[in-house]
């Protein structure tokens, strides 16, 4: 007897330049949603699987050409695909995933100047057939976020970024939602952190019924 169908998982990504707070609410959602009987798994790019996060280590720590640097990103969210996210999603479970491809257009092409063609021909070779169900947005001026990631911790190499990298990263980022509103939610990350999380809370019972 064959096994019954599993219904497919849902795929939630979590966007936003460094300091907007997505990395601190994505496992608020997670609890959130496994009280209501979700099984979902975590997981962040670069990163992911071990050869992901070599090449995580590589690519915030390493100076490379903004080439080099688009392309080990691209490596990386291949592995992460075939070894957890596909896999996961199959399994029906729900991907709750820090950064995603759209990462790559705000930072690299954004923030570096990579042609946004190149990426899209990256994008259209590594994941032609999958595009996150979700994504939120975390938005926040880049001098909020610079405050918030000059008291949390020493910069990695993006983070020690000048703020006109950052402006340029977030332009980025709210072009990509406005192309797409159907897929993106913007929450404004200057808000309070309890704002934010009754915003997602609320976000998360439309989505889990």
């Amino acid at each position: 007897m064959l096994p019954p169908m599993t219904e497919r998982g849902r795929f939630i990504t979590f966007e936003g330049i460094d300091g907007s707070g997505k990395s601190t609410h994505i496992d608020a959602v997670a609890e959130a949603l496994r009280a209501r009987g979700v099984t979902a798994r975590l997981t962040r790019e670069p990163g992911g699987t071990p050869i992901g996060e070599s090449l995580r280590e590589l690519v915030i720590n390493q100076a490379m050409t903004r080439e080099t640097e688009t392309m080990l990103m691209f490596a990386a969210r291949a592995e992460h695909l075939a070894r957890v996210i596909r896999p996961a999603l199959a399994a029906g479970q729900w991907i709750l995933c820090d950064r995603f491809t759209d990462a790559t257009y705000a930072y690299q092409a954004g923030g570096r100047g990579v042609d946004e063609r190149s990426i899209a021909e990256l994008e259209q070779w590594v994941h032609p057939d999958l595009q996150p169900d979700l994504t939120i947005l975390f938005d926040v001026a880049p001098e909020v976020a610079a405050k918030r990631l000059a008291r949390a911790r020493s910069a990695d190499r993006f983070e020690a970024e000048p703020i006109a990298f950052f402006g340029a990263v977030r332009a980025m980022y709210l072009k990509r939602a406005a192309a797409n509103p159907a897929r993106f939610v913007i929450v404004d990350g200057e808000q309070a952190p309890e704002s934010v999380r009754e915003q997602l809370d609320h976000l998360m019972r439309q989505w889990n019924g």
